[in-house]
């Protein structure tokens, strides 16, 4: 079995994030096989290990839950913001508020967000090929030459417009889409709907913006087949029997519940 960081093995099985684990290491209060463990490149797993958190033993998480949020433009995805605007966390239930989001959408942007409570699975998805599908709003034309990078691909040495003000993330490769649809196409504005395989940092704003295009909408409406349908702004719920199969198949592929 192969062994991983002692902080990634704590924040996929507890509710810790990774920098919770490591100010715990650095306090001494983890064990591995009965003794303190301080140094941040520990290796383990639960096979050959024995690793105990303030004296009480740690096991594989096994059990999760999933749910869906349509989040609502005008919402940040994250716990907290500097500038006290308003985040998903001040809208979802307090029983989700140590779900984690897959992904993020960014404040002007809505639609589906998938939520968990594992750590492990959110970090699987995110880092997953898993088509995303979104409906777009574009202000003027889909161009020939943006449907040219659509199907072939984009490598920008300078992506930051389209970005936050703030992105430290300057270049950006963009694969070439899974799949697009225009639905209106005119130079007063134009409609599309596209599929991709990543969700890197605003990427679709990015690359629209590169052919000096705004995004002025953006909402997602599906991920890895499960869909947004008709949950309303601002309202969750948790997946269906068919979604969740779909997934442990993926999770099982992924060796999920090897450690």
């Amino acid at each position: 079995m192969e062994s991983i960081r002692l902080n990634k093995i704590i924040s996929h099985n507890t509710t810790y994030s990774r920098r919770d684990a490591d100010k715990l290491i650095q306090e001494g209060k983890i064990k591995v096989d009965g003794k303190v463990v301080t140094d941040l490149s520990t290796k383990v797993n639960f096979k050959d290990n024995i690793i105990k958190i303030n004296e009480k033993k740690l096991f594989v998480k096994s059990k999760f839950s999933v749910i869906i949020y349509n989040k609502q433009k005008g919402e940040i995805v994250s716990k907290k913001d500097d500038r006290n605007r308003k985040t998903i966390y001040d809208t979802i239930s307090g029983q989700f508020r140590h779900y984690i989001p897959v992904g993020r959408l960014d404040y002007a942007s809505e639609g589906l967000l998938i939520m968990s409570d594992s750590s492990k699975l959110v970090s699987l998805l995110m880092s997953s090929s898993m088509e995303r599908v979104y409906y777009l709003k574009i202000k003027g034309p889909i161009t020939e030459e943006m449907q040219k990078a659509m199907k072939t691909g984009l490598t920008l040495a300078d992506a930051t417009k389209g970005a936050h003000a703030l992105t430290s993330q300057k270049s950006m490769e963009f694969k070439p889409f899974v799949a697009y649809n225009i639905i209106k196409n005119t130079s007063n504005g134009s409609k599309i709907k596209v599929a991709i395989s990543e969700g890197q940092n605003r990427e679709l704003r990015r690359f629209f913006a590169h052919f000096d295009a705004d995004v002025t909408d953006l909402k997602r409406v599906s991920f890895g087949g499960i869909d947004l349908g008709m949950l309303k702004p601002g309202k969750t719920r948790f997946l269906e029997n068919n979604e969740y199969q779909s997934l442990h198949t993926f999770l099982e592929k992924n060796d999920f519940f090897n450690y």
